[in-house]
């Protein structure tokens, strides 16, 4: 991604409340991927792994994304999106909400859209400012996930 959002300190953060951050470069759901996860996570679930079975029996002709591989994929994009300036550190604080709607088959293209969706000041013993923000991962058209994320 050639222009990237830069986000320069709270002040710049605040400025971007109700706005949209942008969204990445197409990145390509490979089964080399998949099967990368499983094996990092002990999840070889057959609609993940398992080539011809998923083509025989799967509803989706193909093995599918675990759901938490393509959450993970979030951060990357985000910062492929994103420059954050004037910050000691950002850290992810957490999710509220996360759903995956829709699958993600080998060779599908995804690409994360975010935006900012209000931010907060830091309250009585934390340590720093908070953002929400809602990002959607799209796959021609369709949203195999949705998020809701807190930052700080």
């Amino acid at each position: 991604m050639a222009n990237k959002t830069v986000i320069d300190g709270v002040a710049g953060l605040k400025s971007f409340v109700g706005k949209e951050l942008g969204t990445s470069d197409f990145r390509t759901m490979t089964f080399e991927d998949i099967k990368r996860f499983a094996d990092a996570t002990g999840d070889h679930q057959w609609i993940h792994v398992d080539r011809e079975r998923a083509k025989r029996e799967s509803p989706f002709r193909a093995p599918v994304a675990h759901g938490y591989f393509t959450l993970s994929l979030i951060a990357g994009l985000f910062f492929e999106l994103v420059e954050m300036k004037g910050f000691k550190l950002v850290v992810n604080y957490g999710l509220n909400k996360v759903r995956f709607p829709a699958p993600v088959p080998v060779g599908s293209k995804v690409r994360l859209t975010a935006g900012l969706e209000h931010h907060r000041g830091p309250r009585p013993r934390e340590r720093g400012d908070r953002g929400r923000e809602e990002a959607r991962l799209r796959r021609r058209g369709r949203v195999p996930l949705l998020f809701l994320s807190l930052s700080c």
